[in-house]
């Protein structure tokens, strides 16, 4: 089953949401890493679930990080 995850940027503002596996979902929420929860998750999706920072502000603050 999947759910949509909505949440709030804390840099811009947006609402946004992750569509994610309940069951992978579950699993990261009871500890698991998240890369190992949610492997078919982009990385960009996976960190807006860590930090609810959308993919705008996520390209707009690691711009440059390599």
């Amino acid at each position: 089953m999947k759910i949509n995850v909505e949440m709030k940027c804390p840099f811009c503002g947006s609402d946004h949401a992750v569509e994610v596996n309940l069951a992978q979902f579950e699993a990261w929420e009871n500890g698991e890493l998240i890369q190992n929860a949610m492997p078919d998750l982009s990385a960009t999706e996976r960190e807006q679930l860590i930090s609810h920072i959308c993919p705008k502000c996520q390209a707009d603050f690691f711009e440059g990080e390599e």
